[in-house]
């Protein structure tokens, strides 16, 4: 039998993360370390964080980027999102991590892609401040926004053209995709036209 990989504490982890020039994420006493990021990724994140903390200017909020830590549930979940805004009073006095996040941000990978749209998204649903949390795409220009509605369901908002806008009248944020993918050297979605139609041929016969 092989042997099972190593289990670690909340304390355990901690502990890893503080010594460590690589974060990880910890979910149920396991540690995954985190991939670099690409130029793109980085940009893109970057552009986001600028435009929330633009908007919040002055306001008791929050923007932090991947360097801060999300405990999406205390001694077994804690998480490195790419961007996310807490207006919770609590988290203003933290100095470590963040509790209540009311918006995440996530931009794509290719190896992380299928963690953050499944079991990831899962756990944040469970935050209870959670009601915005947006993919963004670093392959074309597209994000998918997922705000929690006043009746407790997830609804779906694809955005893909340039003046196609993030709007949270609550954070006073408004971020369009030319902001959201400036200098990141990512293309437009483009949709290829249908080739023109001639008429059918003519049938033969012999």
């Amino acid at each position: 039998m092989g042997q099972q990989p190593h289990r670690y504490t909340a304390e355990e982890y901690f502990a890893l993360e503080e010594g460590s020039d690589v974060r990880h994420e910890f979910f149920e006493g396991e540690v995954f370390a985190m991939a670099g990021a690409s130029i793109a990724h980085n940009t893109i994140a970057g552009n986001v964080y600028m435009s929330c903390r633009q908007a919040l200017r002055g306001k008791q909020c929050r923007v932090q980027m991947e360097a801060v830590r999300l405990a999406v549930q205390e001694n077994r979940h804690y998480a490195y999102p790419d961007v996310m805004v807490s207006c919770d009073p609590h988290d203003q006095r933290e100095s470590q991590q963040l509790h209540r996040p009311v918006l995440i941000v996530e931009v794509l990978s290719p190896s992380t892609e299928a963690y953050d749209r499944g079991l990831q998204f899962n756990q944040y649903k469970k935050l209870p401040s959670l009601r915005h949390y947006l993919f963004v795409s670093q392959k074309t220009w597209l994000v998918e926004w997922y705000q929690l509605t006043e009746h407790g369901v997830w609804a779906h908002t694809a955005l893909a053209e340039a003046e196609d806008a993030v709007i949270i009248p609550k954070l006073n944020l408004t971020m369009t995709l030319v902001q959201i993918y400036e200098e990141a050297g990512v293309a437009p979605l483009h949709v290829a036209p249908l080739l023109e139609l001639g008429p059918p041929d003519e049938p033969s016969y012999l």
